[in-house]
């Protein structure tokens, strides 16, 4: 993987936050249809990347806070375990105005780096079974490929069982 943005996608505030961390990532990117609002089965679809590693960025409103929780996109979110994992009882997603404007991406492109807030982050540990995994580059049509363990590392997140069965 090269450690600097390639021409293969836009510099987003994820690019900027990854490459100070000298975090190693490539970039994916896609032409993404305005009509589609299943963002990461597009990416998947667009990718040629099976659905299991691609994960989706997910704001959620606990009663412990605002938190992220990040999932295949093959899979539902569970939110219980989600709240679990964040250290509170129930969750909610949250709203999208609060996401958006807590995050700096619009929905369907709000990724887990650069984000305006930095929020407590949970990976889902389906992710640890794979050497990469893509997640939102911060727009639309663009997706970021990088290690699990440095997504974690770059969150301070950690990873728990948080998608539905």
């Amino acid at each position: 993987m090269a450690k600097k943005p390639s021409a293969a996608g836009p510099t987003t505030a994820a690019t900027m936050a990854l490459t100070r961390a000298g975090v190693a990532f490539i970039q994916h990117a896609y032409t993404h249809d305005p009509a589609v609002t299943d963002f990461g089965t597009e990416a998947a679809t667009a990718l040629g990347i099976e659905a299991e590693r691609v994960f989706k960025t997910l704001m959620v409103d606990t009663d412990a806070g605002l938190g992220i929780g990040i999932v295949p996109v093959s899979g539902m979110l569970d939110l219980k375990a989600l709240a679990g994992a964040l250290g509170g009882k129930k969750a909610a997603m949250a709203d999208l105005a609060i996401a958006e404007r807590k995050s700096g991406y619009v929905v369907g492109g709000i990724s887990p780096f650069g984000q305006r807030t930095v929020l407590p982050t949970v990976l889902d540990d389906s992710a640890l079974e794979f050497d990469t995994i893509l997640v939102s580059g911060g727009r639309r049509g663009f997706d970021i490929e990088l290690a699990p363990a440095d997504l974690l590392a770059v969150t301070r997140g950690t990873a728990a069982r948080i998608r539905r069965l």
